[in-house]
C-alpha cells in the first residue's frame, strides 16, 4: 500500500530546519575540540594493516560531550605492566559542519593517505582540551538518531584514550591549540635520548726518538685456543736503557682463536742484542679442575735496531673528543727516507683517544722533527638548531628518526619514530635544518607513556619492601 500523498515524510525545508537547530545547539552546549585526520604513511599490502601514520592537519569543530558526567570505559586498571588507563569519550558533531568545513580539505590530500574523506574515520584523533588529552576514534555511528524526517544530521564518535606508537603529530601550524597538542604528544611513545657533543677537538701527541730499540715484532707462530688475550713479556734492557713493552691482538677464524699480531706500546731503548719475546697465556684456577691456561703455541721474535733512531715513547698530550671511530695515525717519512713508522690510535666509548699502538717504529728519524699527527673528529663544532618533527640521520649507523625536542643547553636530543640504532660517534644531521652534532652517548632508549605510573609504583614499593634481601619481609 502506498504512503499517504498528503503527508510529507520529511521535506528539504524541514530537514534544513532540523540541521540548523542541531548546529545551533552544538555551538551553545558543546565545546570546541580539535579534529586530527590520520594520514597513512605505510600500509601492509598483505593484511592491509596501517603500520605507521601521521597527523599533520588539525581542524577546530564544535562537539557535544555525551559522557558529560565523566569519562566512560573501564577507567584506571592495575596490570602487571603498571597502570593502564582505559578512559573513553563519546562526542557528537554536526554532519553538515564536517562535510562543509573538513571534507573539502581531506579531498585535496594526496591519494592513498586518506581512505575516507566524506565522514570522520576510525583511527582519526580528537584533542579534548578540557582534559588536555588525545582520543582515538574507534567507531563512527552515523545513524543515530535514526533518520529523523528521512535524514541523519550528526556523527556520534566513540573514542578511546590514544596510545602513541609510531605516529607523528599535527604541527604544521603555530597556535596555542597546536602547541597544546604538541605538549600532549612530545614525550610519548618510544623515545631515544641522545647526548650530543657541541664542540669536538683533535687529539695531539708527543713523540721521542730513541736508539737500541725494537722496530717491530714478527709473529712466528700464531698458536691456538687463545680464548683470552695473552700477555707479552720482553727481555729487560741493559742498565740505563728502557724496557720495551707490547700487547697481543687475538683473532678468531673458523672457530680457531689465535694471536693475530704483536704491537708495541713502547719500543724501548738501549738494547744491544735482540731481547726474547715470550707470549704468556692467561691462566686461572677452576674449582675441581685446577690451574688451566688459555692458548698455546704462539711465538714471536723482536727486530732490533742499534745503528739508527726510530720512534720511542708516544705520549697523549690531548685525548681530543668527538671521535666516532679510531682516528688515523699518520707518521711523517724520516729525512733519510729509510723507513716510515706505522701505528694506530685507539679510542674509548666516550670518543677520546686513550692509547697508541706501534706496529713499526720506523728507522732514520732525527730528534726535533715533526713525527706524527692524528686526524680530527668528524665534527669539530656542532652547528644549527634541530627542528621539531624533522627527520635526522646518523652518519655511521644510517639510523633515522624524527625530532621530539632539542635542548641546546644540555645538548640533549630526543627522538621518536626511530628506524635503526644510533651509536656513539654518529654525526646527526637534520634533513630540514641541516643541523649537525656528534653523538657522545645514548642517554636512554625506552617507551614513554604519560599515563604509565609503573616506575613510580615500583620506586614506592622498593621503599617499603627490599626485594634484594633473601627474605624481603623480615630481617633474617
Amino acid at each position: 500500500m502506498a504512503l499517504n500523498p498528503f503527508f510529507l515524510q520529511g521535506s528539504q525545508s524541514e530537514q534544513r530546519l532540523v540541521q540548523d537547530l542541531i548546529n545551533e545547539q552544538l555551538k551553545i552546549y558543546g565545546i570546541e575540540v580539535i579534529y586530527l585526520p590520520r594520514r597513512i604513511v605505510n600500509k601492509d599490502s598483505i593484511f592491509t594493516e596501517v603500520q605507521s601514520s601521521s597527523f599533520r592537519d588539525n581542524f577546530a569543530i564544535e562537539a557535544y560531550v555525551n559522557t558529560y558526567e565523566g569519562y566512560g570505559g573501564a577507567g584506571d586498571i592495575m596490570t602487571k605492566f603498571g597502570m593502564s588507563l582505559k578512559d573513553e569519550l563519546i562526542v557528537t558533531i554536526s554532519k553538515e559542519r564536517f562535510e562543509d568545513f573538513i571534507s573539502p580539505f581531506l579531498v585535496n590530500l594526496p591519494e592513498g593517505e586518506i581512505e575516507v574523506t566524506s565522514r570522520p574515520s576510525e583511527g582519526d584523533l580528537i584533542f579534548f582540551p578540557l582534559g588536555n588529552r588525545l582520543f582515538e576514534i574507534k567507531f563512527v555511528e552515523h545513524e543515530k538518531p535514526f533518520y529523523q524526517l528521512g535524514k541523519n544530521y550528526v556523527y556520534e564518535l566513540r573514542c578511546e584514550l590514544f596510545e602513541l606508537e609510531d605516529e607523528v603529530g599535527g604541527w604544521d601550524q603555530l597556535s596555542t591549540t597546536t602547541d597544546e597538542i604538541d605538549d600532549a604528544l612530545v614525550d610519548q611513545g618510544y623515545i631515544t635520548s641522545l647526548k650530543l657533543i657541541s664542540i669536538g677537538s683533535t687529539a695531539s701527541l708527543g713523540f721521542t726518538t730513541t736508539s737500541g730499540y725494537i722496530r717491530k715484532i714478527f709473529l712466528n707462530e700464531d698458536g691456538y685456543d687463545y680464548t683470552r688475550t695473552p700477555n707479552v713479556a720482553i727481555g729487560t734492557a741493559p742498565n740505563g736503557g728502557i724496557d720495551a713493552t707490547a700487547v697481543a691482538i687475538t683473532t678468531s677464524i673458523n672457530g680457531v682463536n689465535s694471536v693475530k699480531e704483536i704491537l708495541l706500546t713502547n719500543p724501548g731503548a738501549g738494547y744491544t742484542v735482540a731481547p726474547t719475546v715470550t707470549i704468556v697465556s692467561a691462566a686461572s684456577t677452576v674449582l675441581g679442575v685446577g690451574s688451566t691456561s688459555y692458548g698455546v703455541g704462539a711465538a714471536a721474535t723482536a727486530y732490533l735496531v742499534t745503528t739508527s733512531a726510530g720512534i720511542g715513547t708516544v705520549s697523549i698530550a690531548s685525548s681530543g673528543s668527538g671521535y666516532a671511530i679510531n682516528p688515523t695515525l699518520t707518521f711523517t717519512t724520516p729525512t733519510s727516507g729509510v723507513g716510515t713508522a706505522i701505528g694506530r690510535a685507539n679510542i674509548n666509548a666516550a670518543g677520546f683517544v686513550t692509547s697508541i699502538l706501534i706496529s713499526d717504529a720506523g728507522i732514520g728519524y732525527t730528534t726535533g722533527t715533526a713525527i706524527g699527527t692524528v686526524t680530527p673528529p668528524p665534527v669539530i663544532t656542532g652547528i644549527g638548531t634541530y627542528q621539531f618533527n624533522e627527520v635526522v640521520t646518523g652518519s655511521v649507523s644510517n639510523a633515522t628518526a624524527r625530532v621530539k625536542s632539542w635542548n641546546v643547553t644540555t645538548n640533549t636530543l630526543k627522538l621518536g619514530t626511530t628506524n635503526g640504532t644510533f651509536v656513539s660517534g654518529d654525526v646527526i644531521t637534520g634533513a630540514a635544518s641541516s643541523a649537525r652534532y656528534t653523538v657522545d652517548f645514548i642517554e636512554s632508549a625506552e617507551f614513554a607513556d604519560k599515563y604509565d605510573k609503573g616506575d613510580e609504583i615500583e620506586t614506592e614499593a622498593d621503599a617499603i619492601i627490599d626485594f634484594s634481601e633473601g627474605n624481603p619481609f623480615g630481617t633474617f
